[in-house]
Formats: structure tokens, sequence, C-alpha cells
């Protein structure tokens, strides 16, 4: 049954209700409004004066709700853009974010287009980074970990969706499933949010996995552990490359040459921030 209210005026009403900045406020009802509908964002602009079904209406106002008491609009809608893939999320895993594009970044330019290099991801979460390397390297062996099945069935699913054949998707607590296994270059997103940091409690991040998030009083707990095992599994001028905090890039770069760690670089992210810190053993 149509109940007369158009679509335009429904995502005029999410806009006003989400009280964001009008850009962004217009991109989230323009999604929540495609996924309500199951349509894209050209039919929206063809059809904004339709008329809606009782259960569309009734399909926008949950998911405003739901945005509207903080949820993430990825989980809401069940999925985020990484480096031009769609991703699955869900709450046992982050939420892929443009910070960590400058990681995948500074791997290209370290990876050759056709080389066949060995490749580990660690903590891959959605498997964003993996799968966006292993979609734009054909040549390489991406091996991806978590030590979260939640986590690892969400990247399953991502690699699968993107019909990628060359990942391997591993449970592991960093490198604890290794033995003799060498790779060209390790990359990894990992926690880095001091534990008592009062941004935890707010916005996107009351929602993701803590456990993905914060390592110890500074932030570096885990950092400082993939830098100490990492040239295990490195081969001979193999890479070290992960991203960090804002504030984090000095101290990683010290923890990277204390461990003798060679050519020590850093990569910005979009704003301008050093993100991303890699060195070669």
């Amino acid at each position: 049954m149509k109940i007369g209210v158009a679509i335009r005026q429904v995502a005029n009403s999410i806009k006003n209700k989400l009280g964001l900045e009008s850009i962004e406020a217009s991109l989230e009802a323009n999604l929540l409004c495609q996924h309500a509908l199951s349509v894209n964002r050209a039919w929206l602009i063809g059809h904004e004066s339709d008329a809606l079904e009782d259960s569309q209406q009734i399909a926008f106002e949950t998911m405003v709700k739901r945005r509207l008491n903080g949820e993430p609009i990825a989980y809401i809608l069940g999925f985020r853009e990484f480096y031009g893939l769609p991703l699955k999320t869900s709450p046992a895993t982050l939420i892929p974010r443009s910070d960590t594009e400058t990681l995948v970044e500074a791997a290209f330019e370290k990876i050759p287009q056709h080389a066949n290099f060995n490749l580990l991801d660690l903590g891959t979460g959605t498997g964003a980074v993996a799968l966006a390397i292993a979609k734009n390297r054909p040549s390489c062996k991406v091996t991806a970990l978590d030590v979260s099945t939640d986590a690892l069935s969400v990247a399953l699913e991502n690699m699968q969706a993107l019909q990628l054949h060359n990942v391997s998707l591993i449970e592991s607590n960093w490198f604890s499933a290794f033995k003799d296994e060498r790779f060209d270059v390790i990359l990894s997103n990992p926690p880095y949010i001091a534990q008592d940091d009062p941004h935890l409690k707010l916005g996107d991040l009351r929602f993701e996995p803590i456990s993905a998030l914060a390592s110890g009083v500074d932030g570096l707990d885990d950092i400082r552990k993939i830098i100490d095992e990492a040239p295990k599994y490195l081969n001979p001028n193999g890479w070290l490359m992960m991203e960090h905090g804002y504030d984090q890039a000095d101290a990683v770069a010290t923890l990277l040459q204390a461990r003798g760690f060679k050519k020590i670089e850093h990569a910005k992210d979009i704003a301008g921030t050093l993100r991303v810190t890699f060195g070669a053993i």
C-alpha cells in the first residue's frame, strides 16, 4: 500500500534528523535510501518523487533510529568501499577507512606490477588490505591472518565475492601459526590506540571491537610485538609496513631502527598526516 510520502521528502527528513554537515548528511541519507530500496544512486535520482510502500517507510525509520543511536553506517548498510572494492562489514571487524588506503599505496610502491612476491597481512579484519593488494597485484601470493574466527569469516565472504584466488586466510595470533615461512612484504594495520584514550568512547569507535583498536598504555604494544618478531619471517631486503596513529611515526621509526631495520620511510595520508611507517631488514 502506498502511503503518499515521496522518497525526496524522506531523504530530506533523514538529513535533518542526522544533524550532520550538509554534504555528509546528504551522502548518508542517499546511502540509507538506496539500501532500504535496494537500488542504485541513478535509480534514486530518477524516482525521487515516487511514493513509498509501508514496508519501505518502516525500513527507513529503523535504519535512521540505529544511526541516531550512533551505530556506524557501515554496520547498518553491511558494507564499506575500500580501494574501489565493496567489502562486507560486521561488528566483528574494524571498519575499513581511507587512512588505511595509505598502507596499500605504500605497499604498491615496493611491489612491482608483475612481481610474484609472497605477502603477509597481519590482523586482516574484513580482508581490506590483503584483498586490495591481491586484486591489483594478481601475480603475488597473499596470506591474511587474524586471531578472530568471526573476522576471518567476513574476510572469506569478501574474498569469495571478489573471486580472488591468490589469497589464503589463516587463524593466528600474529606470527604464532608460522615456523619457517618467509615473506617479501609484511603489512599490518594493528591496534594502535592507547587503552585509556577517550576517543574509544566516542563515535563509531564505540561499536567496533576493542581488540582491533587498543593496545596497551601507549597504544604501541602490538606494534612492538610485530617489529620484534617480523625479521624472522622476512626474506633479505623484505619490508615491514605498518599503519599507526597520527603522532606515533617517530616512535615506530625508533622501534624499527632499534630492531635493525634499514631504509626507514614514512607515508602521509590524504590529510597530510604521517600514517604509515616502514623499513627493510
